[in-house]
């Protein structure tokens, strides 16, 4: 059995559930037939993308591209026809030892073309590969499971936490540059969820200090640019801790590269809260139990929305509730200030209410004590 890395990923980067985690494929050997299916899929339609041109870079070998390679289901707005794919599957190479049908945007699959794609993946025609790409949507399973007998399957979702982390830590070790740990961290932070952006900024990085080049943070600060997006849960965390700078940062991000309206960002504070409201006075006592009562899979985010509603307390609360429908009455137009200045006005009004309950909560210091 492969030695395993943290996560359940064995040395050659298969998961246990048989997909890969690992983002770059390695082409066949000089020799060697590709297997007859790939799948390449994830939550980053541009890492999907870029995952993509790599493994059938890699497939078509000394090969030219129009040669061997026979693209389908380009684009959303592409009827996608699996009549057409099918034919390919079913027809042998000609002039090569290869033909290498990619479907992109298979999650737009149905189940019963699907059906038909995995039934050619049961008698596979030699030197015939499917290879099918999906940033969206989701696989049927019978296909999902055709192209684990006869190929790969190739996950690239980055994850979150120390799963986002570790890909991180993988990718910069593989790169063209080597960022020292304060460059390494500084970057990862900058990113936020952007992760596509990464290929191309450390191809950027190699290009102008070359290959193989030590870079720590004055290197690449000027190649930064606009800095990612964040998860919608940075923001709510900041304003619980009393942060308000890194509150209005994790704001401005998700307005710049996260693209969120002031209305979504609005409805993600407001069910921040409505979470606190919900369990404010119901005798619920655990994170488990308070899961329970919102509704939510995961006991994590139920048990932050329980201790922070006990921080704030039936008072505070409610001055939040208020500052939000007050908010909400000015995106809608109550007020003539720009909806972005609205939310950075609320989000710092609950940020400082935030550290307000939470300084309230700390022991107070005591002088030395009188001589009797």
């Amino acid at each position: 059995m492969s030695p395993t890395r943290p996560g359940g990923a064995s040395k050659d980067g298969a998961s246990k559930d048989g997909a890969s985690k690992n983002p770059v494929t390695s082409p066949p050997p000089p020799g060697a037939m590709p297997k007859p299916a790939y799948l390449v899929r994830g939550d980053d339609a541009s890492l999907v993308g870029q995952h993509l041109h790599d493994l059938v870079g890699g497939l078509v070998g000394d090969y030219e591209l129009s040669m061997v390679v026979e693209e389908l289901g380009g684009s959303a707005a592409d009827e996608l026809d699996v009549g057409m794919v099918v034919d390919a599957l079913t027809t042998p190479p000609f002039l090569a030892d290869r033909r290498i049908v990619v479907l992109r945007d298979a999650g737009r699959l149905l189940a019963a073309d699907a059906a038909r794609l995995a039934a050619c993946l049961d008698d596979p025609l030699p030197g015939v590969v499917l290879v099918l790409g999906a940033g969206s949507g989701t696989i049927p399973a019978a296909l999902v499971k055709a192209v684990e007998r006869q190929g790969m399957v190739v996950d690239t979702s980055v994850g979150t936490g120390r799963a986002r982390t570790q890909w991180l830590v993988e990718r910069l070790h593989d790169g063209p540059v080597r960022l020292d740990a304060r460059a390494g961290a500084r970057l990862g932070e900058h990113l936020g969820g952007d992760m596509s952006r990464l290929r191309g900024l450390l191809d950027a990085l190699a290009a102008a200090y070359g290959e193989g080049a030590s870079i720590d943070v004055e290197k690449l600060e000027p190649f930064l640019g606009e800095a990612g997006s964040v998860a919608p849960w940075d923001l709510t965390d900041a304003i619980d801790k009393g942060d308000t700078a890194a509150a209005l940062e994790a704001l401005q991000r998700l307005f710049g590269a996260g693209g969120f309206h002031p209305l979504q960002v609005l409805a993600i504070v407001h069910r921040h809260y409505q979470a606190m409201l919900r369990l404010d006075g119901s005798g619920v006592t655990t994170p488990d139990e308070a899961a329970a009562r919102l509704g939510m899979r995961s006991a994590y985010p139920a048990r932050k929305a329980l201790e922070q509603g006990r921080r704030l307390g039936p008072s505070g609360i409610s001055r939040a509730v208020t500052l939000l429908a007050d908010a909400d009455l000015d995106v809608r137009g109550r007020s003539a200030l720009p909806s972005e200045t609205v939310l950075e006005v609320l989000v710092g009004r609950l940020s400082r209410l935030g550290a307000a309950r939470e300084s309230t909560r700390r022991p107070v210091a005591t002088g030395s004590r009188r001589r009797s």
